[in-house]
């Protein structure tokens, strides 16, 4: 730190993701989700069925993400919604639902290339499993981010194989480092996704998670915390052994963050601490805080402790 600035370029205690997306567009913008019908790979039989133990879709798709409309008319009811609160702004689609990769390469470019003919549409960004990226695919998002802006978010959701085994994940962690190497090998932006809080990790082995992540080429980091929500396998575990899962307090969740962002290399850019699911899906656990009500917390705490990412990376 030198006269007040991180490492990042801002006096902000960590390398936060909306000042990072502030700089790098001239104008606001906004993620608009598309569900294009893709399914999962240990949800149909190839790897497996019953999907991961904590899915359950519903809890983060909009009401217009339909099959019934198209992805043109999911893109243009996701802006009609949008553009009622602000009047400039430019949009990505965000193809969330389930693996967006997993389908032939030509039925993959049709999608992307059919919600990019809106003229608001700016970008993609295309959530999938680390196990369901392949070289044509790279090299057509390669490609294809000469033009546009594109985000490969991948459910990494832990570094200890033992616990994806658990949660019916259907993939290694070394599946996740090679997709993530792969893509920042050509210069198409990545973000891993993990899940704090899952069953039989502790929290030294939750640090640890951090410092194997910053040794990886990965551009933004998602974290949240385990949820257990309705109608997933979780939740009948939860129902059958309580015991076997420690749902962290708010503030025991904070301090978490925070011991990992210390350990965090500075160079990656944090999306976002949590998750929140709509109230009637969640059964756990359940604070109360929306997003920025929690980043403030977070915030707050880190000038308390007078600490900031990457304080304890080596």
């Amino acid at each position: 730190m030198q006269n007040g600035t991180y490492s990042w370029g801002h006096d902000r205690r960590y390398n936060d993701f909306p000042t990072y997306f502030r700089a790098l567009f001239s104008e606001r913008v906004q993620k608009v989700s598309i569900d294009a019908g893709f399914t999962c790979p240990n949800r149909d039989g190839t790897k497996g069925t019953g999907g991961c133990a904590y899915c359950n879709n519903k809890t983060f798709k909009p009401t217009y993400c339909n099959l019934e409309n198209s992805v043109t008319s999911q893109v243009e009811k996701g802006i009609a919604f949008f553009a009622r609160k602000y009047k400039s702004m430019r949009f990505l689609a965000y193809f969330q639902a389930y693996t967006n990769t997993y389908a032939p390469i030509e039925d993959l470019k049709r999608l992307y290339e059919e919600a990019l003919e809106h003229p608001k549409v700016v970008g993609l960004v295309i959530s999938t499993r680390p196990d369901c990226i392949y070289p044509e695919l790279l090299d057509y998002l390669a490609e294809l981010s000469k033009k546009v802006y594109v985000m490969v978010e991948l459910g990494v959701e832990s570094h200890l194989d033992r616990t994806l085994d658990s949660i019916n994940r259907g993939h290694s962690f070394a599946e996740a480092a090679w997709a993530i190497e792969e893509t920042a090998k050509r210069g198409i932006n990545n973000c891993a996704h993990m899940i704090l809080g899952l069953p039989g990790e502790t929290r030294e082995e939750l640090l640890d998670q951090a410092k194997t992540i910053s040794k990886l080429p990965v551009k933004n980091l998602k974290l949240h915390q385990l949820q257990i929500h309705k109608n997933t396998l979780l939740e009948k575990q939860f129902q059958q052994h309580p015991e076997n899962f420690d749902l962290y307090t708010a503030d025991e969740y904070i301090d978490l963050v925070i011991d990992y962002l210390e350990l965090l290399n500075p160079e990656i850019i944090v999306e976002r601490f949590i998750s929140q699911a709509p109230p009637e899906m969640l059964i756990a656990p359940k604070w109360g805080l929306k997003n920025f009500e929690f980043v403030a917390k977070v915030e707050k705490r880190l000038k308390e402790r007078d600490t900031w990412q990457g304080k304890r990376f080596i």
